[in-house]
């Protein structure tokens, strides 16, 4: 497998615990807590009906800082409410399933990718679409990459976290000293397992350091870098998750709880029905992809554009390719972050 930011960094993860259900109490405990999920309205429009074997899951990890603890360890982090108000997307995937879980596919849209956003708010970077909506989030994904959206998996901070505690946590590895001030991570080397706040940390990092040759150096590549360590933290993650379940199932009524509250979808979506095929699909390996992408500034703004050799990615996720070879270390960001995904 491909070394690659997730992942499943967000809905699939929550698919992964769902589909961990296996024993008559697991069941009833996955139906009262997926019965009980927020809906995402507006997307009748926007949704596009089955055709064909495979399935596109637009992922969502949202910033919202609704529910945000004061308490918490990572409040200074994070913040609140009156900081960051509304939702925004911190993340976008989207995640391509083939007929009956034979294979799946993850590609990762950089949230400063220029394009016009649908309806009339005009060109910007493409995570602003998600401020009027998943609705016009999906639309612009399928007006500007071609890429036709079949459901949408929504999941906050919050539940990221709690996912991440309810499997004990993910093991990464790092080969320098590591941290980011603003979101707070900080790590020796070596092999260490993060827990909910410190994976939240490495994952949002937009200023990762590295502790080399005497002095603190920064990531370069920015927001790409924090795609690939994303992707990193992904592979770790479900092969943990999906190791757990296999010597406890019961585990999935933890995860189901964990998320049920910070996790939205669209209403067509069946949890339980879906994460059964997505389990089959994780478990036998899937393929991660990174957008090639140049950087361009648009009036003083930094931003991102898409490369030519990006097409052959968009054309597997248009469903009108085949899968792409997998990506090597020169087709990825090479952010020098110094981590390779463990088992936890």
């Amino acid at each position: 497998m491909p070394s690659p930011r997730s992942s499943l960094w967000i809905g699939a993860l929550f698919a992964v615990g769902v589909a961990g259900a296996g024993a008559v109490g697991v069941i009833t405990a996955a139906n009262e807590s997926t019965e009980n999920v927020q809906r995402i309205e507006d997307l009748e429009d926007v949704l596009v009906a089955r055709d064909g074997p495979a399935e596109n899951y637009l992922l969502i990890g949202s910033d919202t800082r609704e529910g945000s603890d004061p308490n918490a360890p990572d409040f200074g982090g994070i913040g609140d409410e009156g900081e960051v108000q509304g939702r925004r997307s911190d993340t976008i995937m989207i995640l391509r399933q083939e007929e009956d879980g034979n294979g799946a596919a993850l590609v990762s849209i950089p949230r400063d990718l220029w394009v016009d956003i649908a309806g009339d708010a005009g060109e910007s970077r493409i995570n602003s679409a998600y401020n009027d909506g998943a609705d016009v989030l999906a639309e612009t994904i399928t007006n500007e990459l071609g890429i036709p959206i079949n459901h949408v998996v929504d999941i906050d901070f919050f539940g990221f976290k709690n996912l991440v505690d309810a499997i004990g946590g993910t093991e990464m590895c790092f080969l320098f000293a590591t941290r980011d001030l603003e979101s707070g991570l900080s790590q020796e080397p070596g092999c260490n397992t993060l827990d909910g706040v410190q994976a939240l940390a490495y994952s949002r990092s937009r200023n990762y350091e590295e502790f080399r040759d005497g002095d603190w150096q920064k990531d370069p590549t920015a927001d790409l870098g924090r795609i690939d360590r994303q992707q990193r933290f992904i592979d770790s993650t479900v092969n943990t998750t999906l190791r757990k379940l296999q010597r406890n199932p019961f585990l999935a009524s933890e995860l189901i709880e964990a998320v049920s509250d910070s996790v939205r979808l669209d209403p067509g979506l069946d949890p339980l029905a879906a994460a059964g095929t997505l389990r089959k699909a994780f478990s036998s390996g899937f393929t991660t992809y990174q957008l090639p992408v140049r950087g361009d500034t648009i009036n003083g703004a930094s931003i991102l554009l898409l490369e030519p050799e990006a097409e052959p990615i968009l054309d597997y996720f248009r469903g009108t390719g085949p899968l792409p070879p997998p990506q090597d270390s020169g087709d990825r960001s090479d952010n020098g972050a110094g981590a390779e995904s463990g088992e936890g």
